[in-house]
């Protein structure tokens, strides 16, 4: 990592010409969707990218690593769960990116800012005043929330997007969202999310899923004839576990053979383990804890359905994101059951990658189960079609293309 305190006067020849500061209060190696996405987006253009990001444990080694230059500014450890530091970051990365925006444009004399993301948006629009740079700033539903939430910061957030040369928002949703709020001129683009196969950490191979699908059945107990159901998240309500667990049941009078993985942490983890010891499938659930993103791979392997049945509530629609973990089953080649909400839609097409459901409906979350399990040769397919789907690269640089740069949504095949 570039620390901002050490500038030379020498650009590393890798990043001999970078016109583009991309800058993100969230950036690997954190654990979280947007910094993923904007991790991505910086590897699509490597050549033209210098990050400026909030500092984070462990970013010193992966910064060194990376083909473009990264600076952080610091923000104080003490303050990360604290209350006092819940007030004053969002102050302090104003400060911090614009002071450092600033310097880096004397060093780099970038022509364009990508801001990832909604919140800290002030420091944006100050640099759109003080340098000359025309920027693109990205949405992903919940900065679009708390921006329009108090009506000082909602007509400064209003004027930041009106002087974009672009709004760039990660799904369908995202910009419905967005048109709900405000009424702007401005482009808007979808760019949706992508997988990065390196982020398992192994080989992707046939053969090696096999032998990784093997073996971590062999460690739960589970018989290779078995339908296994696998969830990936954070163990809160909202994700509907319990719904799936409530078909396993059902599933099992049936005649099919089933076991349940699920993947994560959270408050409802008692919770959870209670309900399959009450129904009497607690021998067939299977909570493997966190698993890091380098072991997912055997998890997405090992599984014959992926499933995850958000619910559909007002407030949880609000906080909904994309939903990449649908899309990294689809890229093992896994059919996906989701609920039918406007932000999972671009994640997962209904009958192409997956079924779509009604979360609220029993009927219908059990006949979606209870098909997928018994047809195979419907599991395959909706495999195959789903692996297209997550396949597709959606490119960066085509905001910067005038053919492209009025066009509403943004994929390549």
């Amino acid at each position: 990592m570039e620390h901002i305190s050490q500038f030379g006067t020498q650009i590393r020849d890798k990043t001999a010409y970078p016109d583009i500061l991309v800058i993100s209060r969230i950036f690997r190696p954190q654990d979280a969707a947007i910094g993923e996405y904007v991790y991505n987006r910086c590897l699509q253009d490597p050549e033209r990218i210098i990050v400026l990001a909030a500092g984070c444990s462990g970013d010193k080694v992966f910064d060194q690593a990376q083909q473009f230059p990264v600076y952080r500014w610091p923000f104080p450890h003490v303050w990360s769960c604290s209350f006092i530091g819940s007030i004053f970051k969002p102050i302090f990365n104003i400060i911090w990116s614009l002071l450092l925006a600033i310097k880096l444009y004397f060093r780099y004399h970038y022509r364009y800012i990508e801001w990832c993301h909604g919140y800290d948006f002030p420091a944006l629009l100050l640099l759109s005043y003080l340098l000359p740079i025309r920027f693109f700033i990205y949405l992903h539903g919940k900065d679009i929330i708390c921006a329009a939430s108090n009506p000082l910061w909602r007509s400064l957030f209003k004027l930041t997007l009106k002087r974009a040369e672009g709004i760039v928002c990660n799904s369908s949703h995202t910009r419905d969202c967005l048109r709900t709020a405000f009424r702007l001129d401005t482009p808007t683009h979808i760019i949706n999310p992508v997988v990065r196969p390196e982020k398992f950490g192994t080989p992707t191979s046939p053969s090696h899923l096999d032998d990784l699908r093997a073996r971590l059945r062999q460690v739960h107990n589970i018989p290779e004839t078995s339908v296994v159901i696998l969830s990936v998240g954070r163990l809160v309500k909202h994700k509907n576990f319990d719904r799936v667990i409530d078909n396993l049941p059902l599933l099992l009078t049936f005649g099919v053979d089933v076991h349940y993985l699920i993947c994560g942490q959270g408050p409802c983890e008692s919770q959870l383990k209670s309900q399959a010891q009450r129904l009497r499938v607690d021998k067939r659930v299977h909570f493997a804890g966190q698993v890091p993103e380098r072991e997912l791979a055997a998890y997405y392997a090992a599984c014959d359905i992926f499933a995850m049945l958000t619910l559909s509530d007002n407030k949880v629609k609000s906080l909904a994101g994309f939903g990449l973990v649908y899309l990294e089953a689809s890229y093992f080649g896994k059919p996906v059951i989701a609920s039918r909400l406007g932000s999972l839609l671009d994640a997962v097409h209904h009958e192409k990658n997956g079924i779509l459901v009604n979360p609220d409906s029993g009927y219908e979350v059990f006949q979606a189960f209870n098909r997928l399990c018994q047809d195979k040769s419907l599991r395959e397919r909706l495999g195959r079609q789903g692996q297209e789907l997550a396949n597709r690269k959606n490119l960066h640089r085509w905001l910067y293309k005038p053919e492209s740069r009025y066009s509403c949504l943004l994929n390549a095949y």
